[in-house]
């Protein structure tokens, strides 16, 4: 063999090496590129965590349960009657609470003697909502706010919704503050993820006799 001919055993093993690392390396990046493709967008404009902070929607969501939000469906339609929805709290938008959607726009809500009673194009009578999902007998109580002749009334207007926790006796909403701007809505509970014996999906709104 002449000098000028290569011999494999002659050849630096590390450029093998060093060659091999960076294809892992490109590897591992094209993983982690297209992993946050697909999860950021999932987390930011479809699903978002909540944790249920308090007891204003016992019994039926408890302090501490983890909840998965679903931000999508409110971009195609809007907000329905019995969806719970985790929303921006309206005199402080860094707070988040969850709630039960009550009133829809152009309705008109009274809070009287235990009852809500919906006013609506469809009811301008009047009709008693029948809620079957509360605590405390299904009784509701006016607070302070918008009190008129010991009854809590609201007319809400175009893109608001009137919104009150599960539980009456402890929940700060719509009878304090007022009615909900649709903008300030991040979307409806999908999901109880945690604690795992309470795993439930949410894809069903509660029925109303009107």
């Amino acid at each position: 063999m002449s000098p000028n001919e290569s011999n494999p055993e002659n050849q630096n093993p590390s450029s093998g090496t060093f060659v091999s690392g960076l294809l892992f390396i490109w590897d591992f990046l094209k993983i982690v590129i297209i992993a946050l493709a697909i999860i950021v967008p999932i987390r930011y404009f479809i699903f978002q965590p909540f944790i249920v902070s308090g007891s204003s929607m016992e019994p039926n969501f408890q302090n501490g349960q983890y909840l998965v939000i679903d931000e999508l469906t409110y971009h195609f339609g809007n907000p329905s009657r019995g969806q719970v929805v985790v929303l921006r709290y309206p005199k402080d938008p860094k707070q988040f609470f969850i709630k039960r959607v009550i009133g829809l726009p152009h309705e008109r809500v009274e809070i009287d003697n235990g009852k809500v009673i919906i006013f609506s194009p469809g009811n301008p009578e009047g009709a008693p909502l029948d809620e079957s999902y509360l605590s405390n007998q299904g009784l509701t109580f006016p607070h302070d706010a918008a009190v008129v002749g010991g009854k809590n009334v609201l007319t809400i207007g175009d893109d608001e919704y009137f919104v009150m926790g599960d539980n009456r006796l402890a929940s700060s909403d719509s009878r304090d503050w007022g009615v909900l701007k649709r903008s300030n809505i991040i979307g409806k509970v999908f999901l109880r993820a945690l604690p795992l014996n309470e795993f439930e999906v949410y894809t069903k709104t509660p029925a109303y006799s009107f």
